[in-house]
Formats: structure tokens, sequence, C-alpha cells
């Protein structure tokens, strides 16, 4: 209560409690456990899901993984594009190994519904591994694709370190059939 007797005191407090959130994250480059983090801030584990999903809807990219919280890596220098492409299923695995060969990391697969407007995927995929396991996570979950839904039509955005590495990847994607533009 004493907090609420001071115009804008709550609101400030959990302001900062919440830039010391990023601010810490951004520190330890790791991921970090929410009880690890409302432990050090003083507040419950509930408190805390809710600053991160405040600072998340505030524009924040915070990812959520098994180890922690953790902010997405940023290179000084990335790249970023959308790719336009189309093909059936069977030639998934052929698209995103094109792209990690040439050292582009696809962030995610967009389709644009007649009823819902755009359905976006989260991906992340940046080696062959990865899409290995994306594929044996397909197989597994018999989930279908989203662009099974546009006829096979989708956008990627993709990201590179440097912009002939997006280009290469665009050149044999097209030479392959796979590219729309």
């Amino acid at each position: 209560m004493k907090e609420a007797a001071h115009p804008g005191g709550r609101a400030e407090t959990a302001q900062r409690r919440r830039q010391r959130i990023l601010a810490w994250m951004r520190e330890h480059g790791a991921p970090v456990r929410g009880g690890e983090l409302a432990k050090r801030l003083r507040v419950s584990r509930q408190c805390l899901v809710q600053d991160v999903a405040i600072l998340r809807a505030s524009g924040e990219e915070i990812l959520a993984t098994p180890r922690g919280y953790r902010l997405p890596p940023r290179p000084n220098h990335v790249h970023r594009t959308i790719l336009a492409c189309r093909h059936a299923p069977e030639r998934t695995e052929e698209e995103l190994q094109i792209l990690v060969d040439h050292g582009v990391k696809i962030l995610d697969v967009i389709v644009e519904h007649p009823l819902y407007g755009e359905l976006r995927g989260s991906l992340m995929i940046e080696s062959r591994a990865d899409v290995q396991d994306f594929l044996k996570q397909v197989n597994t979950t018999h989930a279908t694709l989203l662009s099974s839904l546009t006829g096979g039509v989708h956008l990627h955005t993709v990201e590179a370190s440097r912009p002939e590495m997006i280009s290469r990847a665009r050149a044999r994607l097209r030479a392959r059939g796979i590219l729309l533009k």
C-alpha cells in the first residue's frame, strides 16, 4: 500500500525490475532458470513469469528454453531477408539443406491463410543436424507442414553473417525450382 500512495511508485518499481531482468540476461548470455532469477529479484516465480510476458509483449525477444530464459544471440552484422518458396513436402529437406549449407539460418516459416491471415511458425534451423531433428519431429508427430495449407507456397525469414551467403543460397534455390521470385 505504501507504493500506491506514491504516484507511479509501483509501476516504476515493476519497470525497473523488468529492466534488471533484461540487463541480467544480457550480462550473463547463458540461459537462466526462472526460479533463480525470481530469487535474485526477490519476487515470486509467478511475478517473474508475468514480467517476462510483459517484456515480450513490449517487443523484447525472450526465449524460454528447457534450461531457462535467454535472449537470442545478436551478431553485430546480421543480414536478414524473406525468401518466397514453393515446393512439395517431399522437397522440404532439400530446401532446408540448401539454406544451411550456404550458412543461412532459417528463422521461421510463414504462410498467408485465407481465413486467419498470416500464420508463422518458429524454426531456428542453422545446421544439417537441425534439419534432421526437424524432419524427425515432422515424421514422429505426423504433423502437417504449414505450406500444405497453401499448395506449397510459403515464406522463410532467413539471416546470415554476409549478404553473399543469402545470394548464393537464393541462386541455388532458384536453380532447383524452389524459389518463387
